[in-house]
C-alpha cells in the first residue's frame, strides 16, 4: 500500500488546504485592520464584555486577560471569558466585536444552546480520539503492508472512526461558532457598542474568524474522504 504517502486522493485535500490559507490570511488582516480603528465611544474589549455580560444577568462570570494573539475563549467549564491583550484594552472595533463574540458563548451557555452543550459534551472524548486515530491509521497501513489484513483493516477502520468523531465535532462547532458570532452583532449595535458605521467592521471581522471554522471542517471533511477512498483499496 505504497501509494499512501503519494497518491491522488492527496488531491483531494488541496481545495481545503488552500480555504484554510484564505482564512488565515482574512483573519489576520481584518483583525489587523479593525484592531487599528477606534470605537467612537471609546469602550475596550473588556469593558464591552463585562457590558454584556451584565446585561444577561452573567454578573458572575469573569473577564480576564490571556496571553497570545486571537488567544480568546469562553471556558465554560470555569465560566470564564478570556481576552488576549490587544482585545482586552484596545478600544477598537476588533477588539469589542471579539470580546462580544466570546460573550455570545457564555450567552449560549446560559441560555442552555442545544449545539454548545452537545459540543461541550463531546469535546473530551473527541480530544482523545482524534489524537488516538492517527496512530491507529498508521498501525493498520503497517500491518496491512506486512500481510496481516485482517487485524490491519480492522485497526485501520478504528482509525477511520476515530477521525470520524473529529469530523463531527467540526460540523457541531460551526454552527455554535456562527451563533455567537450573530448573538455579538446584534447585542454590540442594540447596546450602542458600535456606532452604525462601525458595525460593517465588526462584521467583516466575526465573518474572517467564522471563515477558518469553515476551512476547518472542510480539510477535516476532505481527509475522512481521502481516508474512506483508500480503504476501499484494502
Amino acid at each position: 500500500m505504497g501509494y499512501w504517502y503519494f497518491d491522488w486522493t492527496m488531491l483531494l485535500l488541496i481545495p481545503a488546504f488552500i480555504l484554510t490559507l484564505v482564512a488565515q490570511s482574512k483573519v489576520k488582516s481584518a483583525y489587523r485592520r479593525y484592531l487599528r480603528v477606534p470605537v467612537r465611544n471609546g469602550m475596550t474589549g473588556a469593558q464591552a464584555a463585562r457590558r454584556i455580560l451584565d446585561l444577561n444577568g452573567l454578573t458572575d462570570v469573569p473577564v480576564g486577560q490571556v496571553g497570545g494573539e486571537l488567544s480568546d475563549h469562553y471556558d465554560p467549564a470555569k465560566r470564564s471569558v478570556s481576552l488576549s491583550q490587544d482585545v482586552y484594552g484596545g478600544a477598537t472595533v476588533a477588539s469589542v466585536a471579539i470580546a462580544a463574540h466570546e460573550c455570545g458563548h457564555a450567552i449560549q451557555h446560559q441560555t442552555g444552546y442545544s449545539l454548545l452543550v452537545i459540543r461541550n459534551a463531546i469535546a473530551g472524548p473527541v480530544s482523545f480520539v482524534s489524537m488516538a486515530s492517527w496512530p491507529l491509521l498508521i498501525i493498520g497501513i503497517l500491518l496491512i503492508q506486512a500481510g496481516r489484513l485482517s487485524t490491519g483493516n480492522l485497526i485501520f477502520d478504528i482509525g477511520v472512526i476515530a477521525f470520524a468523531a473529529v469530523v463531527l465535532f467540526h460540523l457541531v462547532t460551526l454552527p455554535v461558532e456562527l451563533n455567537a458570532s450573530s448573538r455579538a452583532l446584534k447585542i454590540i449595535e442594540e447596546e450602542g457598542i458600535v456606532a452604525a458605521e462601525e458595525r460593517a467592521g465588526a462584521k467583516k471581522v466575526l465573518s474572517a474568524a467564522a471563515l477558518t471554522y469553515v476551512a476547518a471542517l472542510a480539510m477535516a471533511v476532505a481527509q475522512l474522504l481521502r481516508l474512506l477512498l483508500l480503504r476501499g483499496r484494502n
